[in-house]
């Protein structure tokens, strides 16, 4: 190797260095090391709707199908993690951002950077110097590129970690036309650490080092188009963009210190936001107020979307009203998963709310979230329902709604029913049948077609 390959390569990573890159790494143009398993990965449908990750299949598998004339790659990591805790449990309706969108959109900033170092080499390399620049943006496996550049290794949680900076950090690459001076991997090192494998809320990793992108909060914060799967959002918790639970629970972030970068840091209102107001934003409040920010990559409609679903799981009474002003928003995406929002935090006002919203609700799907919610909010309101008779409490089913659990009711025990079997109440009294009907009635003038007495056989018909 000529002394110029061995200069020119310390002069990169110095240069590379004072742009603000922590992490820099050299290495040559080749194949990704994962390039088969990433295959596997499309082919296993893991990667859900990301369909643009199966079009450029072939330029992220081997880059020279991306820049043939490339040589090397200059591999390049810069810290973006700020000592901002996440908030107590009990701090009111404020949702969780992912740290990365706290600040300025870093793919401006890096790509500029890089754009800098490129002028850096041309300026001292003899000879004329091509150069493409790629940070989160183009059609690169990042993570093995770089893991061959010896910055870190691809963790169990497919992080790319550094053995001394953890892995808050965003990733850039600057393709060479000119020979370098290689680094060498690292060797993984998670060891029998599974805690990141066990911390993720919605059980996304099908086993270390494969995640289903498909329940990854974050795929379904910000890739996923569509509604959210129903099964998953009460897992969500309170994450509207992204969430980093795998990573900070990661050992080898647990030092991680302060990125020096100031435009990283936590933007007014995005640190912990207060969810509620987020809920009236009109498309052009959103494109204002998140100019510059990653957040605009999942759209108003997307935002919102992710909003009422982290109201509903704190099951914020403050948010009842600004969710039953967005049952009338103008998107149905928006709409669908309100009612969701409303059904699991399940007021009276939240009820009536719903019901008068059926009476106009066009779209199919929207409706049928109502019809969901509604039931959902009548079932829960009768699981503790008791009625005081001359002879002690009667205990009622816990879903009166036949097509729940068709529970029949006796005075000391429930017993399960299959689906669609007739509701029947035994009374102890006839005289009692009154209030029982009473209390039934303020749940919901529909719910029974008749009912009817016949001393201890008080019965009430199918629903």
């Amino acid at each position: 190797m000529s002394p110029t390959i061995k200069s020119l390569s310390a002069r990169i990573k110095e240069e590379a260095q004072r742009l603000g890159f922590a992490l820099v790494g050299l290495s040559p143009v080749q194949p990704s090391p994962h390039e088969e398993t990433f295959a596997q990965w499309l082919r296993k449908g893991l990667g859900g709707e990301m369909g643009y990750l199966k079009r450029t299949e072939e330029l992220r598998r081997d880059p020279k199908n991306l820049v043939p004339w490339a040589v090397s790659v200059v591999s390049v990591g810069m810290n973006y993690y700020t000592p901002h805790p996440r908030p107590e449990k009990q701090a009111g309706s404020r949702g969780w951002i992912s740290r990365y969108a706290w600040g300025d959109d870093y793919h401006d900033l890096m790509k500029e950077r890089l754009e800098s170092l490129l002028e850096k080499i041309r300026g001292v390399y003899p000879e004329p110097v091509e150069g493409k620049v790629f940070v989160d943006s183009g059609p690169v496996l990042e993570r093995g590129i770089a893991g061959v550049a010896g910055i870190g290794w691809i963790g169990k949680n497919t992080h790319l970690i550094s053995p001394k900076r953890g892995s808050w950090f965003f990733l850039g690459e600057l393709f060479l036309s000119v020979e370098l001076a290689y680094d060498r991997p690292i060797k993984d090192r998670c060891g029998k650490c599974d805690l990141c494998l066990k911390a993720c809320p919605t059980g996304a990793f099908v086993g270390p080092y494969v995640l289903d992108a498909r329940r990854c909060i974050s795929y379904l914060t910000i890739e996923l188009k569509g509604a959210i799967p129903q099964h998953l959002r009460p897992l969500m918790g309170n994450h509207v963009f992204g969430c980093d639970i795998c990573q900070e629970v990661c050992p080898y972030n647990v030092k991680a210190k302060p990125t020096g970068e100031e435009a990283f840091y936590p933007r007014e209102g995005l640190y912990a936001p207060e969810l509620i107001p987020l809920l009236s934003l009109s498309e052009e409040e959103f494109r204002r107020r998140f100019r510059g920010s990653p957040i605009l990559r999942a759209k108003r409609r997307g935002f919102l979307r992710n909003v009422a679903v982290a109201l509903g799981n704190l099951k914020s009474l403050e948010a009842v009203p600004a969710l039953i002003h967005a049952l009338r928003d103008e998107d149905a995406l928006v709409r669908r998963h309100v009612a969701w929002a409303l059904g699991e935090i399940g007021t009276a006002e939240a009820l009536e709310a719903l019901r008068k919203r059926l009476e106009v609700e066009s779209d199919r799907e929207v409706r049928e979230e109502i019809e969901e919610a509604v039931a959902d909010i009548l079932s829960s309101s009768l699981q503790s329902l008791q009625i005081h008779t001359k002879k002690g409490i009667l205990p009622f089913m816990k879903a009166i709604k036949a097509h729940y659990d068709g529970h029949v009711v006796v005075p000391e025990e429930p017993i399960n029913l299959p689906v669609n079997t007739p509701v029947r109440v035994l009374v102890p009294e006839a005289d009692e049948s009154t209030l029982i009907t009473e209390a039934f009635a303020k749940l919901s003038e529909t719910s029974f077609s008749r009912i009817w007495d016949n001393d201890e056989d008080a019965a009430y018909d199918k629903l």
